[in-house]
């Protein structure tokens, strides 16, 4: 019994024999593959990216989703008023509002903010404090949760939670200080709900720890005071300052005619917020406004008039305008791109089947199956092919390192199998019937 004579596999007698072409098909598919897996990360980035700057350029207002309860529990008796303003039933309301919200919409607990403050501006009885026509300074009581946290004090000390129907302490920023020339010991009075005074006594100047920040600036009167004018013709104007409560002394709004609001400013988390999450999050405001999440913000407030609203929704709207302006114009350069290579994978694929017509044909009258041939140009294609592919993805990956991963995995493998199946295919249309050699 005769040894079988060894033979030199396909793949490797091909490469071994064609270095140049194998060396020219792997540069072809790593470059394609490169760029065809680098361009849907490089659109999501440039997406996101708009997108946020789009909303970092938005006054907080604008974005926050704001929750407001005007007169709360005014059916309940003065003491269980009282406990339904204070900061730990506010605060416990705010938690669940917060997590009422449906991911990617989720709440900054960092600019997010709570508290009851007064609806309307009370007329100052103070004839020493700033005026600007004539009308006196109008202020405005708010005992807004986490103050500590969010103030540095500049002179002075932050208020005590103590109060009474007639006094109160509160604080004030530099800037509402220094347009009403307010200080530490001063003392502001205006009227309470029978026409007496009230006294807030001023025990310490503040400055805000991030004045941006949707904390201090989605109720700018908070931070910085306002010029108003009267609706009289001519118009006259006026001062309009906040005064900052101690949360604990949430209900001494109650004793003012300012009419006491709760509230709750959820600043949305933006800085991980993708474009492609804009129908979620769309879905989730939704909700919120007018669906089952309304429904969990009244049971969480425990008032069936809480009213829920935001801006986010036409500031969203509005980036979704613009880039569906713009996806057109980049859909035509995808498709340009994509078709072009496409055409250079088929071009290089059939020159690579013309120039070996000859040898096919020689095989395929010597008894070779149509199968056989595909399936060996398969494999001597794929041995390039495959690595090309995925050294070009995970070049693609790390020059573009951000966005999602399946569009691009998708694009080099489309790359590949067009590599992979040009050259099989155009051979074996050619020679679907064997022809004598030198005949084709």
């Amino acid at each position: 019994m005769s040894a079988a004579t060894p033979t030199a596999p396909w793949t490797r007698t091909r490469l071994r024999t064609s270095p140049g072409t194998a060396t020219a098909l792997f540069l072809l598919v790593l470059l394609t593959a490169c760029l065809a897996a680098a361009f849907p990360r490089a659109v999501d980035r440039y997406e996101d990216r708009g997108l946020r700057r789009t909303l970092a350029a938005e006054a907080p207002a604008r974005l926050t989703v704001d929750v407001t309860v005007e007169d709360p529990g005014l059916e309940l008796t003065p003491e269980q008023r009282t406990v339904r303003v204070s900061d730990p039933v506010t605060h416990a309301a705010y938690r669940k509002i917060a997590a009422s919200l449906k991911a990617p919409l989720t709440a900054d607990p960092h600019e997010s903010s709570y508290g009851t403050r007064s609806a309307e501006p009370m007329p100052a009885l103070d004839r020493w404090l700033p005026r600007i026509d004539g009308p006196p300074t109008q202020l405005t009581l708010n005992a807004q949760g986490g103050l500590a946290d969010h103030a540095r004090i500049t002179s002075g000390r932050l208020p005590h939670g103590d109060y009474t129907a007639r006094t109160m302490e509160a604080a004030v920023t530099r800037d509402t200080a220094r347009h009403l020339r307010l200080a530490p010991g001063k003392v502001v009075h205006f009227p309470d709900l029978d026409g007496r005074p009230i006294s807030v006594r001023i025990t310490g100047v503040v400055d805000p720890v991030r004045p941006s920040g949707a904390y201090w600036s989605t109720a700018p009167l908070l931070r910085t005071p306002e010029q108003r004018s009267t609706e009289s013709q001519p118009p006259t104007h006026y001062w309009t300052a906040a005064l900052l409560l101690n949360p604990k002394a949430a209900a001494a709004i109650l004793y003012t005619t300012g009419r006491a609001q709760s509230y709750w400013q959820l600043a949305p988390t933006t800085d991980t917020l993708t474009a492609r999450q804009l129908p979620d999050v769309t879905r989730s405001l939704a909700s919120i406004a007018n669906g089952p999440g309304l429904l969990s913000v009244r049971t969480a407030t425990a008032s069936d008039t809480a009213d829920v609203g935001s801006h986010l929704g036409d500031v969203l709207d509005r980036y979704t305008e613009l880039r569906s302006g713009i996806t057109p114009v980049v859909s035509v350069a995808a498709y340009g791109t994509g078709a072009v290579a496409c055409v250079v994978l088929l071009m290089a694929g059939g020159l690579a089947a013309d120039r070996r017509r000859a040898e096919l044909a020689l095989l395929r009258s010597r008894g070779a199956s149509l199968r056989g041939i595909g399936g060996r140009l398969l494999a001597e294609t794929a041995v390039v092919a495959l690595p090309a592919g995925a050294l070009g993805l995970l070049l693609a990956l790390a020059a573009v390192p951000y966005g999602r991963v399946l569009p691009p995995v998708l694009a080099a493998t489309a790359v590949v199998l067009l590599a992979c199946a040009t050259l099989p295919l155009r051979a074996m249309a050619a020679h679907r019937r064997p022809h004598p050699h030198g005949a084709a």
